[in-house]
């Protein structure tokens, strides 16, 4: 590809993300009213391929959760093995439903992974190997969430499927990820390309918590094509989707037990000739229509789609090494700590919140480890980073603007947590000239957290977000502002697509720490976002504001019933 069309890829990409701001005076282009009657099926099925019941397990069957904070420190989580519980314990985990919410006779389901509207445009596929309790040989299946269940799309021939794993760690599997852009778009219009985007990263960062609770790794494949995904995942087969909503794809990524004392490396890709045998492979089924009415996406999230389209790359092989000082606790020992949350409560309880009531405050304490999370620890190689952030194979660009408002011992006002410290001097750069730029008191000396200026930001952080009060009744708000075109231009048009992914893995980690300090969280899709990057001082599109986000005491509304994630049921195979 030369410079010109690879140069036009990336005007086209900036050219939509400014086409699709929010203004005080005008908000991106949507569809103006709500079309109940032509709203997408959150789920997805493929008629015609078999589906595999999942295992309901309740929360003290085994693979029992760990402890939350077990999540974070991989040497205290034990291994389980690749079977049926605990790949229906993952997929709990990473993208089951959670709850049904009922009010007025209307029924609607929570997910374990958070989705902007609820929406939920994000479908999971896994490439398995011969599993017992589901189809003899290897073999692609399709999550369905409703039903927890797989369905078996299509049939890998064995040796092929040896051939595409040889390069990875023994009894690893492959989750894959696509986005249905017209849920989404149903809703709002051209930004909701964006929030695809934020909903691939949280399913991302889900999916890695997920894996971190059975002791088993997950890296996504950084270095594949979208074309390779759409082959693997027979998302082109324009037969299966004759009358369907397409598709796009998101990521795949390998999944493994970790193995104390193994050191093992292996390519962010599949093995060379993999995708030239995919005509060996037989499928089974066609997607169901999710709309009454044949809708066209918005002409600009197709531009922008393939404007964003990911080519082959070659960044590195990873290496992933363990001390030999590491030690596996048995389970008794994980789950007799009373005094600590499992996991699995924390994930199973996870809502956005839709109010706050304007008074619950946090510790200062409790706020600076909630940031440590977030931190992906930049200087060291991404396989060494803390969980999640050993995921994904790239450096942070995205950084916290903070609005502060009731953390108990620090000041009201504006706060910047830079997440790679090589960013501090670009960020200063870009900001007002009169900010401040000091630690506050108690802060952990690693944690690069400045306040910027002090005062009443409340009614600032409810203007800039779209005048929602969620933003100013909280403990605090933020913005997640990245490292936009430079970095952009470094890596190409696709990586637009990245800086949303690291948004939305910051999001699943900040949701579950709320859950974890006894408040609650929402993500903040809609926020004007020339008027943030005002009052932050920045300037044309060195650094963009990608997804706000604000945590406080949550205000529940009574009219809502919650009902069970499944009901029991005979466990079969149809």
């Amino acid at each position: 590809m030369s410079d010109r069309p690879a140069e036009d890829l990336v005007l086209q990409v900036i050219g939509y993300h400014q086409a699709t701001k929010h203004h005080f005076y005008r908000y991106a282009r949507g569809p103006g009213y709500m079309d109940w009657a032509n709203q997408p099926n959150p789920f997805r099925r493929y008629e015609g391929s078999r589906l595999f019941h999942l295992p309901l397990l309740r929360p003290n069957d085994a693979p029992i959760s760990p402890p939350y904070e077990a999540l974070f420190h991989r040497q205290q989580v034990p291994v389980q093995p690749v079977t049926l519980p605990t790949l229906s314990r993952f997929l709990e985990y990473a993208l089951a439903v959670s709850a049904w919410k009922e009010a007025g006779g209307v029924r609607w389901a929570l997910r374990s992974n958070p989705s902007s509207g609820n929406l939920h445009p994000t479908e999971g596929y896994l490439l398995l190997r011969e599993v017992s309790g589901l189809s003899a040989g290897s073999g692609l299946y399709h999550y369905a969430p409703k039903e927890h269940a797989l369905e078996r799309r299509a049939d890998w021939p064995d040796d092929l499927f040896s051939a595409a794993m040889q390069t990875f760690p023994r009894d690893a599997f492959l989750l894959g990820l696509s986005s249905i852009h017209w849920r989404e778009a149903w809703k709002y219009g051209e930004r909701a390309f964006r929030y695809c985007q934020h909903d691939a990263g949280h399913a991302i960062g889900s999916a890695r918590l997920a894996a971190a609770a059975l002791g088993w790794n997950l890296i996504v494949l950084d270095d594949l094509a979208d074309d390779e995904i759409v082959a693997l995942l027979g998302l082109g087969r324009d037969s299966d989707y004759a009358r369907a909503e397409r598709e796009h794809p998101d990521c795949l990524a390998v999944v493994w037990p970790d193995r104390p004392h193994e050191h093992t490396s292996f390519p962010l890709a599949l093995a060379d000739g993999i995708i030239e045998q995919v005509e060996r492979i037989v499928w089974h089924g066609a997607a169901n229509r999710l709309s009454r009415d044949q809708v066209d996406v918005w002409d600009i999230i197709d531009v922008v789609s393939a404007a964003s389209k990911k080519p082959r790359t070659h960044s590195c092989t990873v290496e992933v090494s363990y001390s030999d000082t590491a030690s596996i606790l048995p389970t008794s020992a994980l789950v007799e700590e009373a005094n600590h949350p499992s996991a699995g409560d924390i994930i199973r309880q996870r809502r956005s919140a839709v109010s706050f009531d304007g008074k619950t405050s946090i510790s200062a304490k409790r706020f600076f480890h909630m940031l440590s999370r977030v931190m992906p620890h930049a200087d060291t190689t991404f396989p060494d980073r803390p969980v999640p952030w050993n995921a994904i194979p790239w450096g942070p660009s995205v950084h916290l603007a903070l609005f502060v408002h009731r953390v108990d011992g620090l000041s009201q006002g504006l706060y910047v947590l830079a997440r790679d410290r090589n960013a501090m001097g670009s960020l200063r750069e870009a900001m007002h000239g009169h900010f401040l730029w000091t630690q506050p008191p108690g802060c952990p000396k690693d944690l690069p957290l400045y306040l910027l200026l002090e005062g009443d930001a409340k009614q600032l952080a409810v203007q800039v977000s779209c005048h929602q009060d969620i933003a100013g009744d909280s403990a605090f708000a933020l913005g997640m502002i990245a490292e936009f075109e430079p970095t952009i231009r470094r890596h190409g048009a696709w990586y637009y697509r990245r800086l949303f992914w690291e948004t939305g893995v910051i999001g699943q980690v900040l949701y579950l720490e709320a859950e974890a300090a006894g408040i609650r969280a929402t993500g903040i899709g809609c926020f004007f976002d020339d008027p943030m990057h005002q009052a932050f001082g920045l300037q044309e599109t060195r650094f963009q504001s990608l997804y706000h986000f604000t945590m406080g005491g949550p205000v529940e509304d009574a009219r809502l019933t919650t009902l069970p994630a499944y009901e029991p049921r005979a466990e079969r195979s149809d």
